[in-house]
């Protein structure tokens, strides 16, 4: 995925109100943020023309206003940003994140366990692929 995928955080907000709703009318994205962000309308409606230039967006016409809708996944916003944050921070040594966020970060014992359980789930799916390419090349 491009580098201009990654998002600032008033854009991941953003991005998370189309997520949730699918497409949004500029008002309705103003008003699920207003509370949280405090910011005017108009300020909303420049991000969002920026995050359209940006290819995160798309907009059509809708009465006498925009209605917006993503462009990516939310899968695909992240896995942009956690590779952007690993090769700026650590080189792209994926296991140094990993490390910092096992000795930097307060992680409960429900979440280690959940770690766990998602490394041996990984490693399982990766034993199984490895056996299926094996038994291809025997064929």
């Amino acid at each position: 995925m491009p580098k201009e995928h990654s998002l600032g955080d008033l854009q991941h907000a953003i991005m998370r109100v189309l997520w949730d709703r699918g497409e949004a009318p500029v008002a309705e994205v103003h008003q699920a943020l207003l509370e949280e962000r405090g910011l005017a309308l108009t300020t909303i409606a420049t991000m969002l023309a920026k995050m359209e230039k940006k290819g995160v967006v798309s907009r059509r016409m809708e009465g006498r206003g925009f209605v917006y809708e993503a462009t990516v996944t939310e899968n695909q916003i992240h896995r942009s940003m956690v590779s952007d944050l690993t090769e700026q921070l650590f080189d792209g040594n994926t296991a140094a994140l990993v490390n910092h966020l096992l000795t930097e970060q307060q992680i409960d014992r429900g979440e280690l366990g959940e770690i766990k359980r998602l490394i041996e789930l990984h490693e399982s799916r990766r034993q199984a692929r490895k056996q299926k390419s094996a038994g291809e090349g025997t064929r």
